[in-house]
């Protein structure tokens, strides 16, 4: 006879549980079909949990108890609330401008708005420029110096469009209400003057 579970596989044996005739290939070392093994299985696995036989649906869990809501501080929706977004238009386009043009930014200080995000702004242009004339200035001294003068050319040549790129875009982003660190700059005057703090100047 052909194999159960094989079709044109001649038998060589029977299961010894359910009497089916199975193949060499189907037959295992006791002499049990797949179909035998699979159901042995099944039901080994169903007495090792023996708390889940018979249960149909899904479980009950006892109940979690419900944790209190975290604590929302209202510190940072009135540190929102000073962001350069809320900053008049007028004032947000002076500053923008005082990255390229330092006049502009110290015109921004004189306005009638308190905010201090658009102080910290504009003193951030001021330094901003006064930095990059003063690395100007040093790099042009270094540059008559004989040995030295040949490393600083690149670096006095390259300043005026790296100066020009950071300032439009440094003003671009006060434009649209970003909060703008240049990168040393920032540090240092959050150090001196403490400016995230501060009220007045």
């Amino acid at each position: 006879m052909d194999c159960y579970y094989h079709n044109a596989v001649p038998s060589v044996a029977v299961c010894h549980d359910c009497m089916r005739t199975i193949c060499a290939t189907c037959r295992d070392a006791e002499g049990i079909c797949p179909s035998c093994r699979l159901d042995r299985r099944i039901k080994a696995a169903q007495a090792a949990r023996p708390e889940l036989g018979g249960r149909v649906g899904p479980s009950n869990p006892p109940p979690r108890e419900t944790a209190p809501p975290p604590y929302v501080d209202p510190q940072p929706q009135a540190a929102a609330s000073t962001s350069l977004a809320t900053v008049p238009l007028e004032t947000r386009g002076l500053l923008a401008l005082g990255y390229p043009l330092w006049p502009l930014a110290a015109i921004a200080l004189l306005s009638p708005s308190k905010s201090p995000e658009s102080r910290r702004q504009a003193i951030q242009a001021i330094a901003f420029n006064f930095a990059t004339f003063g690395l100007y200035f040093a790099l042009g001294a270094i540059v008559h110096i004989p040995l030295l003068g040949l490393s600083a050319w690149p670096l006095l040549i390259g300043l005026l469009p790296v100066w020009l790129v950071a300032s439009v875009v440094f003003g671009l982003k006060v434009w649209n209400g970003e909060d703008v660190r240049v990168p040393v700059i920032a540090d240092w005057l959050d150090q001196k003057f403490d400016l995230p703090h501060m009220r007045t100047l």
